[in-house]
């Protein structure tokens, strides 16, 4: 697709130094299969095909890992503790989900006391509504309970993921580049949370769309998934802002019209604001939802201040920070230095100036705010776009080497994106 047909500042097709003579256009590829289910199968399902055993073999290893020490048999319920193994994947966050979908709402801010990081009890409003209400539905349809249909919700919708991710990467780099990339997405550090009763995977899926539609000019489509990824989580923000900004380029540019770029921009931001306003009515306090973040789990912006001194605490050796975790801070650490090579690979594709601030925002929500350190690898997961660069660089590279290039990272995705996370962290 052109410069000029995107609506970016930059070109959506592979850089001129690297051709793709190889790469299918997906119209091409739709045709080979008759009927339009068809072509579908035929266009998406080796990539899916692909992440879901990656996944499979990764969730193994988790559980394996987790019977091989025991450790969550001795742990309090909710906080990575449980019955049986798989328990552990609807515990922390996971939790508050299976609550909200059972019990709805009842936004609170009730004093605290007595501790230094804490001025207000927990409540249920800090996660947005989204997710659980998913649960709720998948409940009322297929008659599982809170968990199951967390897990159900997650693992759709990281399909949804998966696709959307593979989409956007064909579209820059190929169809094997889009299949790596898919790939990626299920052996990132933090991943583990896809399959767990977590709103990650839902979040992605809806946000590789809305960055496609934009890439396709859909703008409503955009818009659309836009509002709505604002009500699972607030750091949609940084999806709103991506579109936003598309469509304020695509006016100005008057590439697209006038109406459908105008609408998407006008509609982007009412699931978040809205959330956000009807916790604060509820509380009869209009700042309550950021009081309760701030108050009840120490998360607040702080330009990046307590991250700086997190790293030089973990790279000095030094665990005595808040919420120190030194197996998740040294991966946090890890993928730290690896994120400037990341971001080089996806500058050599040229991608599209939507999925330029959507991974720079993202990037900047999760390093620029007071948070558990070893959760930086789940907070970048969202940053899809990483993927696609490394997918681009990767896409030459012959099957067989590829598939021992992956064999490790496929094994060792159960550790350290799964056990690390949830049983040697807090994610």
């Amino acid at each position: 697709m052109s410069t000029a047909s995107s609506t970016e500042s930059s070109s959506t097709e592979p850089s001129s130094t690297e051709p793709v003579a190889e790469a299918e256009r997906p119209e091409d590829r739709a045709s080979r299969a008759p009927g339009r289910f068809g072509a579908l199968v035929d266009r998406f399902a080796p990539a899916l095909g692909a992440y879901a055993v990656v996944k499979a073999i990764g969730l193994t290893v988790f559980l394996v890992l987790l019977e091989h020490t025991g450790d969550y048999l001795n742990k309090q319920v909710g906080r990575g503790g449980g019955a049986h193994a798989w328990d552990v994947l609807g515990t922390w966050d996971g939790i508050w989900y299976q609550r909200i979908a059972e019990n709805g709402y009842d936004p609170q801010l009730i004093p605290l006391h007595g501790f230094p990081l804490a001025t207000y009890y927990e409540n249920s409003s800090a996660f947005f509504p989204l997710y659980p209400w998913l649960m709720r539905l998948v409940g009322a349809v297929t008659g599982l309970g809170p968990y199951g249909s967390g897990i159900v919700v997650s693992v759709l919708a990281s399909l949804v993921a998966a696709a959307g991710i593979f989409a956007i990467a064909e579209r820059l780099g190929g169809f094997r580049a889009g299949v790596i990339a898919a790939v990626i997405w299920g052996l990132f550090p933090g991943s583990g949370v896809e399959w767990a009763v977590y709103s990650d995977s839902l979040f992605v899926a809806l946000s590789a769309w809305a960055c496609y539609c934009v890439m396709t000019r859909r703008w409503l489509a955009a818009g659309l998934l836009a509002l709505v990824a604002g009500l699972n989580r607030p750091t949609a923000a940084a999806l709103i802002a991506a579109v936003s900004i598309a469509a304020l380029v695509a006016l100005v540019r008057r590439t697209d019209g006038v109406a459908r770029p105008l609408t998407a921009m006008l509609i982007t931001p009412w699931g978040l604001l809205g959330y956000v306003a009807w916790v604060g009515w509820r509380m009869g306090d209009w700042g309550g939802y950021f009081k309760l973040q701030r108050g009840a789990w120490n998360r607040y912006f702080d330009f990046g201040a307590s991250t700086l001194r997190t790293i030089m605490d973990v790279i000095t050796g030094h665990w005595d920070f808040w919420q120190s975790n030194p197996v998740p801070d040294l991966i946090a650490i890890a993928l730290l230095i690896a994120l400037p090579g990341l971001l080089v690979l996806l500058w050599r594709v040229r991608p599209p100036l939507v999925l330029w601030v959507y991974t720079a925002l993202t990037i900047f929500t999760a390093l620029s705010s007071n948070q558990i350190f070893g959760n930086i690898s789940r907070y970048l997961l969202p940053a899809f776009p990483l993927f696609i660069g490394l997918a681009v660089a990767l896409r030459r590279v012959r099957t067989s080497s590829l598939v021992g290039m992956f064999a490790m990272p496929v094994i060792a995705a159960g550790w350290y994106a799964g056990y690390a996370l949830f049983e040697l962290g807090i994610p």
